[in-house]
């Protein structure tokens, strides 16, 4: 997996940094998986903006996918994001 960070749409605060997966970048969007490096509590649904290691950045939104619980650790959660134009530099 990429690391990549995730950025508040709303005010470009950083939110917490992210490891994810780039399944399609394709005329018809791009969409993803990604889990957080830390524990933080993100709302599904929210405008959120991801850059990715390319430096390539875009506006997305989540969806929880589930909650891995990791004997021992504390849980980390999977999301689903998702993004319509075209990643930008």
């Amino acid at each position: 997996m990429a690391i990549g960070h995730l950025y508040s749409a709303h005010d470009g605060n950083l939110l917490v940094e992210v490891n994810y997966r780039l399944i399609a970048d394709n005329d018809n969007g791009w969409w993803g998986e990604l889990v957080l490096a830390d524990k933080k509590p993100l709302k599904e649904g929210d405008s959120y903006l991801i850059l990715l290691e390319d430096g390539r950045k875009g506006r997305c939104f989540l969806r929880k996918k589930v909650n891995r619980a990791v004997q021992g650790l504390s849980p980390l959660y999977c999301y689903i994001f998702r993004g319509n134009g075209d990643l930008r530099n």
